[in-house]
């Protein structure tokens, strides 16, 4: 009898784990159609669908990968990160997309910023805001766990999960062309390997908001910057 209720509970078990990776599996769908139709605004969309579905759960935002972390010490290398990566952009990544495409990542919106104190301190608070804290806990946060948990216990998870949710990241920001799509899903990875390195979302945004505060530290002072060569 004892064997057989355990039997029992096992198979109950197996259908509750089939049925919240049917449920993570429609959150992706629905994730994926609102970043391609760019309905509203997808990555606030995204974080109110993140809510939802941890309640749901009745987990946390811990279980997406938002834990604490020594922030001073990874602040520090995340700077360092961010500085590192943009040499790796301007030297490497755009100029080659530029030259074997003909074309260039569309900055034209962010080209007022150059000389505009005003408006450069608007960009920075909605980069560290919008930008960085909510994309970073949309997309590698919410969704990657997500499809993660549609892929189930693989080795593949991971890395599929990245390159799923690096791509809508950058289909989230079509407004810069097919080149800035790709620029920004190679970030998408980027900011993905700092994520899974150092066990936490925490580490994405901080990236994140420092890779973006370059740029428009830059912009501010010189107007948008295509290349190296």
């Amino acid at each position: 009898m004892g064997s057989a209720l355990t039997g029992t509970a096992r198979a109950g078990t197996t259908r509750a784990g089939t049925a919240w990776r049917v449920v993570a599996a429609l959150e992706v769908l629905v994730a994926g159609v609102l970043v391609v139709a760019d309905l509203l605004v997808p990555s606030l969309v995204l974080v109110v669908m993140a809510g939802l579905s941890l309640a749901v759960r009745r987990v946390g935002f811990s279980s997406l990968g938002l834990v604490r972390a020594p922030f001073g010490p990874l602040t520090l290398r995340m700077l360092a990160f961010a500085a590192a990566w943009t040499v790796v952009q301007l030297a490497l990544l755009m100029p080659l997309a530029n030259h074997l495409s003909g074309r260039r990542q569309d900055l034209s919106g962010f080209a007022d910023v150059e000389g505009d104190v005003a408006l450069l301190a608007l960009f920075l608070v909605l980069s560290w805001t919008l930008a960085a804290f909510v994309e970073e806990l949309a997309f590698r946060g919410y969704l990657q766990t997500r499809v993660r948990e549609v892929i189930g216990q693989s080795r593949l998870a991971v890395p599929v999960a990245v390159l799923v949710t690096s791509v809508l990241f950058g289909l989230l920001h079509t407004e810069q062309g097919a080149i800035g799509v790709l620029v920004v899903s190679l970030d998408g990875i980027a900011f993905s390997v700092v994520r899974y390195r150092y066990d936490t979302v925490w580490a994405s945004v901080l990236a994140h908001g420092f890779n973006n505060t370059i740029g428009f530290v830059a912009f501010f002072f010189v107007g948008p910057v295509y290349g190296l060569w």
